[in-house]
């Protein structure tokens, strides 16, 4: 009898079948004669047959050539920094695929010669934050934050106070950050007390900027004081306010929450701000302010380093003129709509035998936006052993386990991905 191994297609033959054909051009032929390669080897060892070879390739084939995996966010947490922060609206998703290919990202199609980078993109963010005289993006809040330090504090100090020298996340810490651009921290204030005096008496001949920092992942409260944009603009200093979170302008849903606009109007001379939080946007920095100083740091030679791609300049673009971003949709959500549709869900499930329930539920924004704002919600309630299922369905949905159970919180779920939902629970209902 001979060997059964002498039977396992070979890779020329497989590669060769016109069931590979389209995969070769969707995922590349080096990804699927690794794909072959790997249930070759299932073969060798026994744990399939020769004859199921071609099937088995067919079905190990990746949906996609990247290995990271959609994910519907059922966490509550509308910003999950861990699942890539703000979701993109259908038209900033357009634009990244139109942007694909070849786009006049610096060149004028009507005079034939090259022209600024991203202008469109520029001229979006002017009109939605008028306030600002001109604007600039780069490819982080940190690396915004990191560029105004360099062009404008190197050598010089920084006045920050001490109730905000915050981490950002992984370790990361706002002192470090400005102290490597080769600034010098000069700290005022204690950490739950900051006055305006605290500040003037720290201005001096080496003060590169009076640095405001929204602690956006904590709230102090209790025996409080900080002093706001208006007060620190009576300071003979430059003021630049990071507010972080990227809302361009004030929404009654998030009262205490800061945003350009307003920043600006009291006096700051720089804002900078994430574009992948409450913006909705593509992960990014923007700079908004008074044209002196845009331009001095758009002609620094580290803004070269930072400057964002084709990809991330159409997706802002697309964010800032386009429909509202998921983002939007999720945070205005009404409570009688939540609730609505985690008993629709729950009307169709409980049929099929699974033990769902519609739950009031508490959502947050996440990613370092309101922090201690609580967002009435609804979720669906299952077993916890429904948390491993879910996270190995394709897409992933990924919930948080509450006193023994796994909830769904629909206020992080567009409601076009509640069907998704649905048929996710009902093929892990147990049989």
């Amino acid at each position: 009898m001979g060997d059964p191994r002498r039977l396992i297609p070979r890779v020329d033959g497989l590669l060769a079948d016109p069931r590979l054909a389209e995969a070769q051009v969707r995922l590349g032929r080096e990804l699927v004669r690794q794909v072959i390669a790997d249930v070759q080897n299932r073969a060798r060892r026994g744990e399939i047959a020769p004859e199921q070879v071609h099937d088995a390739v067919l079905s190990a084939l990746p949906q996609r050539a990247s290995v990271l995996r959609p994910i519907v966010n059922a966490t509550g947490v509308l910003l999950h920094t861990n699942l890539g922060r703000a979701a993109l609206s259908v038209g900033a998703v357009e634009a990244v695929v139109a942007a694909a290919g070849s786009v006049d990202v610096e060149f004028d199609v009507d005079t034939g010669r090259r022209a600024r980078r991203g202008r469109q993109v520029l001229d979006a963010l002017m009109t939605a934050v008028p306030a600002a005289e001109s604007v600039h993006v780069v490819n982080n809040n940190a690396a915004a934050l990191a560029l105004a330090a360099t062009s404008l504090a190197a050598g010089r100090e920084i006045v920050l106070s001490r109730g905000e020298m915050v981490e950002i996340g992984d370790g990361f810490r706002i002192p470090d950050l400005l102290t490597s651009t080769g600034a010098r921290l000069r700290e005022v204030g204690t950490t739950n007390r900051t006055t305006l005096r605290d500040y003037a008496e720290a201005v001096g001949p080496q003060t590169g900027f009076v640095l405001k920092v929204h602690p956006s992942n904590f709230v102090v409260t209790g025996f409080t004081a900080q002093v706001p944009v208006r007060e620190l603009a009576t300071l003979d200093a430059t003021v630049v306010v990071d507010i972080g979170s990227g809302l361009l302008a004030p929404d009654p849903s998030l009262p205490d929450e800061p945003d350009a606009a307003s920043a600006l109007a009291d006096g700051a001379a720089l804002v900078t701000a994430s574009g992948d939080k409450l913006l909705g946007g593509p992960q990014c920095g923007l700079l908004l302010g008074l044209r002196a100083y845009i331009e001095q740091l758009r002609r620094h030679p580290l803004a070269r380093a930072l400057r964002v791609d084709k990809l991330t300049l159409a997706a802002l673009e697309a964010t800032l003129r386009g429909p509202p971003a998921p983002i939007a949709r999720m945070l205005h959500a009404g409570p009688d709509e939540l609730r609505a549709r985690a008993e629709s869900l729950q009307a169709g499930l409980a049929p099929l035998g699974v033990d769902v329930r519609a739950v009031p539920s508490q959502a947050t924004i996440g990613g370092g936006g309101a922090p201690g704002l609580v967002l009435p919600s609804s979720a669906l309630s299952l077993p916890v052993a429904f948390a491993n299922v879910l996270r190995e369905h394709d897409p992933c949905i990924v919930g948080r386990v509450h006193a023994g159970r796994l909830l769904l919180d629909l206020r992080s779920v567009p409601p076009e991905q509640d069907p998704v939902l649905h048929d996710a629970i009902a093929l892990a209902a147990p049989a």
